[in-house]
C-alpha cells in the first residue's frame, strides 16, 4: 500500500484546512486509513481513522467536533476536513494505513504498517 499526503499549509486560528490521502496498491475491506500528527518535540499522535468497509470512524478527543474524516471510494483518497483551527494544532500530518486493525489498537500509532510521508500544518494566533 503505497500513501500520498497533501494539502498542508499556513492558516490562521479559526481558519480550514483540508488534508487528502491518495491510496495506491493492495487494499481490502478490510482496510483502515488514518491520520496521525507530530508536534516539534513531542511524540506522534492519533487523530483520526475511518475503516473502508461501514465506514465507521474514531477520532482522538482534540479532534472532535471540529475535525471529519471521510473516504471517496471512487478516487480512492481519504480526507481530513480540519475547522476551527488552534495554534495547538500546527504539526506535520501523516497519513497511515493497514489492512485489519482491531478496535483496541485503532489509535496505536504501531497497529498502522504503512505511512506516507508527512503534510505540514501551520496554525498562527
Amino acid at each position: 500500500v503505497q500513501l500520498q499526503a497533501c494539502g498542508g499549509g499556513l492558516v490562521q486560528a479559526g481558519g480550514s484546512l483540508r488534508l487528502s490521502c491518495a491510496v495506491s496498491g493492495r487494499t481490502y475491506s478490510s482496510t483502515v486509513t488514518g491520520w496521525f500528527r507530530q508536534a516539534p518535540g513531542k511524540e506522534r499522535e492519533f487523530v483520526a481513522t475511518i475503516r473502508w468497509s461501514g465506514g465507521n470512524t474514531y477520532y482522538a478527543d482534540s479532534a472532535k467536533g471540529r475535525f471529519t474524516i471521510s473516504r471517496n471510494s471512487a478516487e480512492n483518497t481519504v480526507i481530513l476536513q480540519m475547522n476551527n483551527l488552534r495554534p495547538e494544532d500546527t504539526a506535520v500530518y501523516y497519513c497511515a494505513a493497514d489492512n485489519a486493525i482491531g478496535l483496541a489498537t485503532i489509535g496505536i500509532r504501531s497497529a498502522y504498517k504503512y505511512w506516507g510521508q508527512g503534510t505540514l500544518v501551520t496554525v498562527s494566533s
